[in-house]
């Protein structure tokens, strides 16, 4: 086993347990957050089981996971942007619990959980179909164009499961009627500001 590698997955997993912990629990002001919890849970449980298959089964592929230095700059600018969304989705979602905003129906959180889970299953069978997957854009040597299973019925597939994921936490957090108007508010500003 590569102790390097082990040693700086752990460090990433407990880094953004306590970088999530933090932006989550408080604005909320309390760690009596349930929907952070089951956030957290349904984050970090299955990366750290997926983490663990990979270390002992495939390290490089595991060393992909791990390399976020992006080199293309419009996928860094990404990057940075996507950071942001969730900086500013976790705090809102804390106020949300400390302020009572927003509430929403228990059967929304399921539903946001269900479509997390399975989003997080179809993410583990795409790294399991393409070897050659990795976090920033990169050809590697002898690298081919995987097109079966869900590469067959989705040409990025990763990035289709990305989005069910990314939407679902709002539903988890209850605050998707925030991030709605958000988007409307940043629309209706664009609008605006092409006039």
């Amino acid at each position: 086993m590569d102790i390097k590698l082990f040693f700086n997955a752990i460090f990433k997993v407990a880094m953004g347990i306590i970088m999530v912990g933090a932006l989550l629990f408080i604005p909320a002001g309390s760690l009596e957050y349930f929907n952070g919890w089951l956030l957290m849970g349904l984050l970090f449980i299955p990366m750290f089981i997926v983490g663990i298959i990979l270390m002992v089964k495939d390290p490089e592929r595991l060393k992909k996971r791990l390399n976020a230095n992006e080199r293309e700059k419009e996928q860094k600018w990404v990057i940075f942007f996507s950071g942001i969304m969730f900086l500013a989705g976790f705090i809102v979602a804390g106020l949300n619990y400390r302020y009572g905003w927003i509430e929403m129906p228990r059967i929304v959180v399921i539903i946001g959980a269900v479509l997390f889970v399975i989003s997080y299953i179809l993410y583990g069978e795409v790294i399991r179909e393409n070897r050659y997957l990795s976090r920033t854009i990169e050809v590697q040597e002898n690298q081919k164009v995987v097109d079966t299973g869900l590469y067959g019925i989705v040409r990025h597939p990763m990035y289709a499961v990305t989005i069910i994921l990314f939407l679902s936490m709002p539903l988890i957090l209850r605050i998707y009627y925030f991030v709605c108007n958000l988007f409307d508010l940043s629309n209706y500003y664009f609008k605006e500001n092409q006039k």
